[in-house]
Order: structure tokens, then C-alpha cells, then sequence
């Protein structure tokens, strides 16, 4: 099979790439025109890679990119900026990439989501996440990647009326220079906040990643699909407490500075600034994310995570753990140069 990888350039898209070559597919790898593709390393040379180089806020030449594919892999999103940004990265990307693969008659999508479309302010703490908790319907108040990716589902439901099309919402994806991350806390000046100890964290290891969005492109080639129409959770199997994950972290790298702050004393500060700013200022006070209750929930509410979905429909289980995952990302060794020699047992044959 054909997959093209869009935001193959991407942290999470580099090691998609790896994933479907490990599996015997060839890859169209998407790369903004003026992109080097270096951040693929070794990968762009593989002879199961061809570099596809288009602009997706444009619709200029995506039809034509798309021939050939028989599946896509949508991971491509703007992450930073302001709403408009993410709105041109996110929603109007992801507009013109659907219109494309309908034009050129291709209709088999594995869409990539994310875990922060949820209601979590209207979650109970210690509720079991799935994927029939309602997402947030109001997100006025959310940060923007929330927001664009709302935006972003509808269109994938919209198109997956017509077309097969699976959505995946993988939990927070680590890895490689991203082990310290949101879920732990913010910046605050020079120290680190670090907000609660026991919440348990919707993990998912990039490489457990990447090898579950191929398998949802190989099960929706399947006739009948078994994912065709569905929504599906990804998060590893032995999910850490924040403490625990910190524990595991600092033992391959410096952590920053931190003041630490317990989940129940934040969730109370910040509700009561909320009140105050609703009471004394009619809501026109800005603060920063981590003290806005809706954002504050979505980051660090204790709650339980389930992968049963993934398991049952993708035939797939996370192949490294926790300890493993960190092991790795904190090593010293290339790990893309890894997947890509020949020793690491690709396949170009698919």
C-alpha cells in the first residue's frame, strides 16, 4: 500500500514514515515546498520514500499529490500562534486536503484527532474517558489548538460520510525532546509550576503511535473495514501518575526548576479568580492558560483512560511500556537512523 503522510516532517509524522516502512508500504512523505526534509534524516533517502512537496493552505497542485495513494494519514496541524495560525494550519489545511482527496476519487483516510476536543470542566473527577465522552460543545474558552481541532473533526465527519474514513485521538504523545511537556505544568519566570503529583497521565509513546495510526490505514483498506466510521482512543497500557513519570523522567534528564503546587489547591485558586474576573471585571481580565478553569481541567483532572477500542478494533497493543518509552527517547542513539537502516528491518516490498 501507498500511504501519504501528511506533517511527515512532524515529531509524531517522522516516525509514522518509519512505522508504515516497517510494515512494508511505501510513503508519500508531505513537505512544505521550501522544507529541506532534513528532520526525516536518513528516512528521505529510503528507497520506500518519496518526499511530496505541497503547501496544504493552498489547493494548488494537492490533487495531483495525491494520485497514486491508496490511503491517507492526515497529521498535519498547527500547534502554535494565534487562532487565525491554527485556523490556516488546522481547519483550512485539513478543508483543501479533503476537497483534493475528492477530486482525485480517493476516499480512505485514517484522520488524526487529539484528546482535547473533551468536556473535561464537565467531567467528574476520576471518570473513566472514552470515546463517548461528550466533546467540549462550547470551547470558547479553551486555547486555541482546542478550538481549531474541534473545527477540524466536524470536516472529518462531514467527509467521512462519504468516504472511509477512521478518527484517531491519541492522548499526550512523548518522546524524543518532548518528555517534559503541558500535562506537568507551565513556565512560570524562571522555575517550572508543576501541578499535581496522583492524576494518572493519557500517555501514548510515539512509537506506539506511529505503528497504531498504520495498522488504522491497513484496517480500513480491509472489505468490509473494521474501523470505517469509527472514533478511537490511543493511550499506552501502563499509564503513570504524574509523580511516577517524573521520577522516570529524571533519570535520563535534568528536569527544570519547579514550585509545586497540589491539583486541589490549583483547581480551587483558579476558580475563585474566575468568579472574581466574572463579578468584579465582567470577564475582560486575561490570564495566563494555566489559571483558566477550562483550560486548567483539560490539562491536570484526575481521571482514567481506557485503550480497549484500539486493542479490539486495531488489533494492536503498545510494543515498548513507560520505563521502556523513556529509556529510549532519552538515549543517546539516532532512533530514526535506527528504523531506517536495513538492520532495523524495513521493507520496501507492499
Amino acid at each position: 500500500m501507498r500511504i501519504l503522510v501528511t506533517g511527515a516532517t512532524g515529531f509524531v509524522g517522522r516516525y509514522t514514515v518509519a512505522a508504515a516502512l516497517a510494515r512494508g508500504h511505501r510513503v508519500a512523505a508531505v513537505l512544505r515546498p521550501a522544507s529541506s526534509g532534513r528532520e526525516l534524516g536518513a528516512l528521505l533517502d529510503h528507497p520506500g520514500v518519496e518526499a511530496v512537496r505541497v503547501d496544504l493552505r493552498s489547493r494548488a497542485a494537492l490533487v495531483d499529490a495525491l494520485r497514486g495513494a491508496d490511503s491517507v494519514i492526515h497529521l498535519a496541524a498547527a500547534k502554535s500562534g494565534d487562532f487565525y495560525t491554527q485556523f490556516a494550519g488546522t481547519v483550512v489545511a485539513t478543508e483543501n486536503l479533503l476537497w483534493a482527496m475528492d477530486e482525485a476519487g480517493m476516499g480512505q483516510l485514517v484522520a488524526v484527532s487529539t484528546f482535547s476536543v473533551y468536556d473535561y470542566k464537565a467531567l467528574p473527577g476520576g471518570s473513566l474517558l472514552t470515546e463517548t465522552t461528550p466533546i467540549d460543545a462550547d470551547p470558547v474558552k479553551r486555547d486555541e489548538y482546542a478550538r481549531t481541532k474541534l473545527l477540524q473533526e466536524e470536516l472529518y465527519r462531514s467527509f467521512g460520510a462519504g468516504h472511509r474514513t477512521v478518527i484517531v485521538r491519541p492522548g499526550l504523545i512523548y518522546g524524543r525532546d518532548e518528555l517534559w511537556h503541558a500535562l506537568l505544568g507551565a513556565e512560570l519566570g524562571p522555575r517550572f509550576l508543576r501541578v499535581g503529583a496522583k492524576a494518572i497521565l493519557p500517555l501514548l509513546y510515539v512509537e506506539n503511535c506511529a505503528e497504531a495510526l498504520v495498522l488504522a490505514a491497513e484496517k480500513l483498506a480491509e472489505d468490509p473495514s473494521p474501523v470505517d466510521g469509527e472514533t478511537i482512543n490511543l493511550v499506552d497500557d501502563d499509564l503513570p501518575t504524574q509523580g511516577r513519570y517524573v521520577d522516570l523522567v529524571s533519570a535520563v534528564m535534568e528536569p527544570p526548576a519547579s514550585v509545586f503546587v497540589p491539583w486541589p489547591v490549583m483547581r480551587v485558586a483558579a476558580d475563585a479568580l474566575d468568579r472574581a474576573n466574572g463579578m468584579l471585571l465582567g470577564g475582560r481580565a486575561k490570564f495566563p492558560g494555566i489559571v483558566v478553569p477550562e483550560k486548567l481541567h483539560g490539562r491536570f483532572k484526575p481521571l482514567r483512560y481506557t485503550n480497549a477500542k484500539a486493542r479490539r478494533l486495531l488489533g494492536w497493543a503498545p510494543r515498548y511500556t513507560t520505563e521502556q518509552a523513556v529509556g529510549r527517547a532519552g538515549g543517546e542513539a539516532d532512533l530514526l537512523a535506527q528504523l531506517a537502516a536495513p538492520a532495523g528491518g524495513l521493507r520496501t516490498d507492499g
